[in-house]
């Protein structure tokens, strides 16, 4: 994890992330008993643990200097991690996940602005024309589940506005800082600080031996360690490059959930999903090409 890794290389580290993370939806439908908050007290807490096991066994006695040494990038990137853990689970109490899912597909866009204003970047016009491909295939997958909203509806979608806000700062964060210090310990940083604002409204816990292991399994392998490689990833990956790769989730989700629990998607999906894969091909390829 120490060398920078080339851009194919970082390129197939994020695709293995956000195909980790797309495996949430399959696996929570398999819960017994918990459910909203404590879900996500235990897979932030479960992803510090990972994280925490993971720096120990690289690091050993280095670990805990490597955590102190995150400095205010770290820090920053640590609240962006708490704020994208909670939030989510936040609004899909409040609001589809549909709508949750359209308002976190404008994630590539804000942080395309935001490494355009603070990091100087020049982004390409095959960037920009991905990234709004991607969001018009976002909105073609999930606006026959666009429900009409009442004031609840609404507010869980400003609260799921937090996601990508706080994505698109974590990414400029990483950029800025991940070239001098280590930032996988802001991985834990937010893993904890999640749990800790969850524990109040996960209280009284309900979850079952059996939903402790999928937790488990969901903290583990769907939030800790593909996040240990989207920072491993950003050393070599543009801003807005990180942010559209992470629209495999959202392409990836539906697909799981139709093959493990299911649900079958609609036509529109489909077609939608097909829109934003050719987006992220399309980019990735005259990257390659001009690389």
């Amino acid at each position: 994890m120490q060398n920078k890794p080339t851009h194919r290389q970082a390129l197939f580290l994020m695709i293995i992330a956000a195909t980790l993370w797309s495996m949430a939806g399959v696996l929570t439908r398999h819960l017994e008993a918990a459910r909203d908050f404590e879900v996500t007290f235990w897979r932030s807490l479960f992803a510090a643990i990972y994280v925490a096991g993971a720096m120990l066994w690289q690091h050993k006695a280095q670990a805990l200097p490597r955590l102190l040494a995150v400095g205010r990038f770290g820090m920053i990137s640590g609240a962006m991690w708490a704020i994208m853990f909670s939030c989510f689970m936040i609004a899909l109490t409040m609001t589809t996940v549909a709508n949750t899912l359209i308002v976190m597909s404008i994630s590539p866009l804000l942080t395309a602005l935001f490494a355009r204003i603070f990091l100087h970047q020049q982004i390409a016009a095959r960037t920009w024309l991905a990234i709004c491909v991607a969001t018009a295939g976002i909105f073609w997958m999930f606006i026959d589940g666009f429900s009409q909203l009442d004031a609840r509806g609404l507010a869980g979608m400003m609260i799921a506005l937090g996601v990508p806000l706080a994505a698109a700062v974590n990414v400029i964060s990483m950029k800025k800082g991940g070239h001098a210090v280590d930032l996988i310990p802001a991985v834990l940083i937010g893993g904890v600080l999640s749990a800790l604002a969850m524990l109040p409204m996960a209280w009284p816990f309900q979850a079952s031996l059996h939903d402790l292991l999928i937790l488990a399994l969901l903290g583990f392998f769907q939030l800790g360690f593909p996040c240990m490689l989207m920072v491993r990833a950003a050393r070599s990956l543009s801003a807005p490059e990180l942010s559209l790769l992470a629209l495999l989730e959202v392409l990836l989700g539906p697909i799981w959930a139709w093959l493990g629990a299911g649900e079958v998607p609609a036509q529109a999906t489909l077609l939608g999903g097909s829109v934003v894969l050719s987006a992220l091909v399309f980019n990735e390829l005259l990257a390659l090409r001009k690389a």
